[in-house]
């Protein structure tokens, strides 16, 4: 039994969760979780305890000086808990942490404990892999998940990979088989330009998930994050004639996938997350409330409509 203590009782809470590691191509999805705790200044509450679940020869414990005194960081998971205000307030319970080196199952039991003691209806899990994508178009992002039911009411895709997975695919199927709904948001990362950060990746996931659970998201300095690494990444390929030609036939690739996609629900979707921005209930907005159009502009710096993103074929690329 987990008992917990100097955590308020929470409302219509979500569990967002992401881990560094196999299913975090350029720090994308950990570095969505960061944002959200840095914005909302998250509350730790827990930490689960680095002994059962870490290889400490594989993630080692980093030493550091406070004041003159010898301190040491154990890897783990923490969970932290932050209020999204607005017309209609939520509370989201933060999960972040490094994939398990053992004891998956524990874990995860462990952290469903904690998801069944604050009453979480629902989790999100986060993740990025790498894929055939160009850095020069809207990040494609696909939401999975195990129950036909949730598929079909969130618009989502069904899950049919078959091979190795990740903690990302243990942890949904551990909410699946507990009937805790459970969601994986999976971001294309350019496998090119893998390095991490890559804040465009970041950006995409944290737009799905404030579609996905209708909240609004403070971005800060994301988006001049991401047109800043997007005109990095330009340069690099520019000085490479290979890299230019392979990036022009990922584009027209990627163009002729989407074409059909570019419709009228993809534009509203986008039309609805600006007017989530500029609702002055909801905090102040991002960009000029004046211009539309600044909120459908891409990190590349575009202004038309962004097309639907076109899923990944989960049997092929999603873990």
């Amino acid at each position: 039994m987990i008992e917990l203590e100097g955590v308020p009782e929470l409302i219509d809470p979500v569990m967002v969760a992401a881990f560094e590691g196999w299913n975090d191509a350029g720090d994308a999805a950990s570095g969505a979780v960061a944002h959200l705790d840095r914005e909302w200044k998250g509350e730790v509450f827990a930490a689960l305890d680095a002994e059962d679940y870490y290889d400490f020869q594989v993630n080692r414990p980093t030493v550091w000086l406070d004041n003159g005194v010898r301190k040491i960081t154990w890897p783990t998971t923490r969970l932290s808990v932050v209020r999204v205000g607005g017309p209609k307030p939520r509370d989201l319970v933060l999960v972040r942490g490094i994939e398990p080196s053992m004891r998956w199952r524990s874990f995860c039991n462990e952290l469903l404990g904690f998801a069944h003691e604050l009453g979480v209806e629902m989790v999100v899990i986060l993740g990025a892999l790498l894929g055939d994508t160009p850095h020069t178009r809207p990040v494609p992002v696909s939401g999975v998940t195990s129950d036909p039911d949730l598929a079909r009411t969130m618009d989502l895709e069904e899950t049919r990979y078959e091979g190795p997975t990740g903690i990302v695919g243990i942890l949904q199927e551990a909410c699946t088989h507990a009937g805790v709904p459970a969601v994986s948001l999976w971001a294309a990362v350019p496998h090119y330009v893998s390095q991490p950060p890559n804040p465009k990746a970041t950006l995409a996931l944290l737009n799905r998930l404030e579609d996905l659970i209708d909240i609004r998201v403070p971005l800060g300095e994301l988006p001049e994050d991401a047109r800043a690494w997007q005109l990095g990444v330009d340069q690099l390929a520019a000085e490479d004639s290979e890299v230019a030609e392979y990036v022009q036939t990922l584009e027209e690739a990627r163009d002729t996938a989407d074409l059909p996609e570019a419709s009228g629900e993809a534009i509203a979707r986008e039309f609805e997350r600006y007017l989530r921005r500029r609702d002055p209930a909801a905090g102040s907005a991002q960009g000029d409330p004046g211009d539309p159009t600044s909120y459908f502009r891409d990190p590349s710096g575009g202004s038309a409509p962004r097309p639907k993103p076109k899923p990944d074929d989960p049997d092929e690329d999603t873990p």
